[in-house]
């Protein structure tokens, strides 16, 4: 099980892990990036699970965080069998399939709750509703397609450095500049999203630039989390 894609043939390459909100999140930036400039994105892998392989998740993380992980592990291993036989086209509609649900719904409360994310039965409907078969579910538990995710992580630690997190991009794939994020926690408005792709790789594309970080932020603004429309977090 041998990634055969040819990475360069795209303007951009973003690495997800679709349990990510913050990820999910840039990703949805950066798709009004590819609508304004009309770059070509190809949607790779990399593991929040395999990331943290030597962190002790009892002592550093809260308790939910090895479940969301493991499971974000899970349906990589169905978007890697997806792409080793249907090819990249499919990668994002496939991310959308498997993260939105989690993010852009109300919170949980009054009975109701969200669906484990890497529930068998919940991964054949949405592979369905893509319009790819339900039978690329069984990846879910083949541990072979690891290879393939941990393949794809490497090469973008290998891009950035390994004191990171998701999302990573990399502008004009294998070589260009790539930087992890950028993180951020709402959306921009639609004028917004260009300048702020000029002014994330201006900083990228300068050799000498290491690191532009803040810990103070809000929230992530998605519905799951509880913000109303307007709100900042």
């Amino acid at each position: 099980m041998t990634d055969t894609s040819d990475h360069s043939a795209f303007d951009l390459a973003f690495h997800w892990d679709p349990m990510c909100p913050f990820a999910w999140l840039t990703s949805k930036w950066v798709d009004q990036v590819v609508e304004q400039r009309g770059f070509s994105v190809d949607w790779r892998l990399i593991s929040l699970r395999m990331l943290n392989a030597d962190v002790n998740y009892d002592s550093t993380f809260p308790p939910e965080y090895i479940e969301g992980h493991t499971a974000g592990l899970q349906l990589l291993r169905v978007a890697a069998a997806v792409r080793n036989a249907e090819g990249p086209t499919p990668m994002r509609p496939l991310y959308r399939a498997m993260t939105a649900p989690l993010f852009e719904c109300p919170p949980p409360g009054d009975g109701r709750t969200i669906p484990p994310a890497a529930e068998p039965d919940r991964v054949r409907s949405l592979l369905e509703a893509c319009g790819l078969s339900s039978s690329y579910a069984d990846a879910l538990t083949d541990e072979r397609w690891d290879k393939v995710i941990e393949a794809d992580t490497e090469a973008a630690l290998a891009s950035t450095g390994r004191d990171v997190g998701t999302p990573i991009i990399r502008y004009q794939p294998p070589d260009g500049p790539a930087f992890f994020g950028p993180v951020i926690s709402r959306v921009p408005d639609e004028d917004e999203a260009g300048p702020l792709w000029d002014a994330v790789l201006y900083l990228a594309q300068f050799p000498g630039f290491a690191e532009l970080k803040r810990s103070l932020r809000e929230p992530p603004n998605l519905p799951v989390f509880g913000p109303s429309p307007g709100d900042e977090g």
